[in-house]
């Protein structure tokens, strides 16, 4: 069976989350629809505000108790999580779903061992014994490369450097064999030569043990290395969905087309010369949201994009634009 034909691990449709403020109704997340198979990685990209932790949250189940969720569907290889209570979260949470957070320091107790955290992570859903999670907890920091790993296991959160904590948490994620990792940003607090070490031991760990991940960063050069699929959020939407060949190799939505400018690119770049820029700031999401949010910023906006907005292009390159790449000729009129 093809990875088209299966069923997906985990397949979104309709996602909201609105936040109730004293100005009115903030509508943070706005009908996100995706799918994920076993293997895969989705890269959610986006600028900050975009609503991608959020989205993270709610699959999770760790949203703040005044926001509210509303899907057509979250599910998660048969379980509905729209409808799941906090026990069978709680079951799922660390064991077949594992989430990496930004940053590491926030992610490990101060107070106990490296050991302890991950013999815990273990004993918490699985029924081994000590001897066997200690194990475990070994076996896994080796994995993701660190060296001495017997006697990291005394050693608390603060004595390890960023990266070092960075794959204590990779490890902790995979204590269970989980079947589906979130990965929040998580090269955000490290320097650029550890980024891409983590990002490398990310990905070589989630192929070789066909783990799927959920990858969410504002970096599109990270996008460009790891990605399997490519979401493009923009103002609680996903404008722009795809293989990542398709989404690089021809972006349709301005947003997407305008964050490409944004980066240098080898080869097209000339040196010296100053990179695109993205004009205007995100609207304001309080209150009725109607048309595409990207007008606003949007060269090519006419009266029309005022109006709902129809899904352009078929599976698996969608994308929510009237005037795709390709429809506007330099002046933006219709080519």
């Amino acid at each position: 069976m093809t990875q088209e034909t299966e069923k997906p691990l985990l397949s979104v449709r309709g996602l909201a989350l609105d936040i109730p403020l004293a100005s009115g109704m903030l509508h943070a997340v706005r009908g996100i629809d995706f799918d994920l198979h076993r293997g895969e990685t989705l890269c959610i990209v986006g600028e900050s505000g975009s609503g991608k932790s959020l989205t993270s949250l709610a699959i999770m189940g760790l949203l703040d108790k005044n926001i509210r969720r509303s899907a057509e569907r979250m599910d998660f290889n048969g379980i509905e999580l729209t409808k799941a209570s906090n026990r069978q979260m709680r079951t799922l949470r660390g064991d077949r779903i594992a989430m990496i957070f930004q940053e590491p320091m926030t992610s490990l107790n101060p107070a106990y061992t490296i050991g302890d955290q991950l013999i815990e992570a273990l004993r918490l859903h699985r029924k081994v014994s000590h001897q066997v999670a200690r194990a475990r907890a070994i076996e896994l920091l080796e994995k993701v490369g660190i060296t001495a790993a017997e006697s990291r296991l005394s050693q608390y959160p603060h004595q390890l450097s960023g990266g070092l904590r960075q794959r204590v948490v990779i490890a902790m994620a995979l204590m269970c064999e989980p079947e589906l990792i979130i990965a929040d940003e998580p090269t955000t607090a490290l320097d650029v030569t550890i980024q891409a070490q983590i990002l490398s031991l990310l990905v070589e760990l989630t192929r070789e043990m066909n783990v799927a991940m959920i990858l969410i960063t504002h970096d599109l050069g990270v996008v460009a290395r790891v990605a399997d699929k490519v979401g493009v959020m923009y103002a609680g939407e996903l404008v722009e969905t795809g293989p990542a060949s398709d989404v690089f190799g021809q972006p349709m939505h301005p947003y997407t087309r305008g964050l490409l400018r944004c980066i240098p690119q080898p080869g097209k770049t000339e040196r010296g010369k100053p990179l695109g820029t993205i004009p205007g700031i995100v609207p304001s999401l309080v209150g009725e949201v109607s048309g595409c949010a990207f007008r606003t910023r949007c060269l090519h906006a006419t009266d029309t994009c005022r109006e709902a907005i129809p899904e352009r292009g078929e599976a698996p390159h969608e994308f929510l634009c009237i005037y795709p790449d390709g429809a506007l000729n330099a002046e933006g009129e219709l080519a």
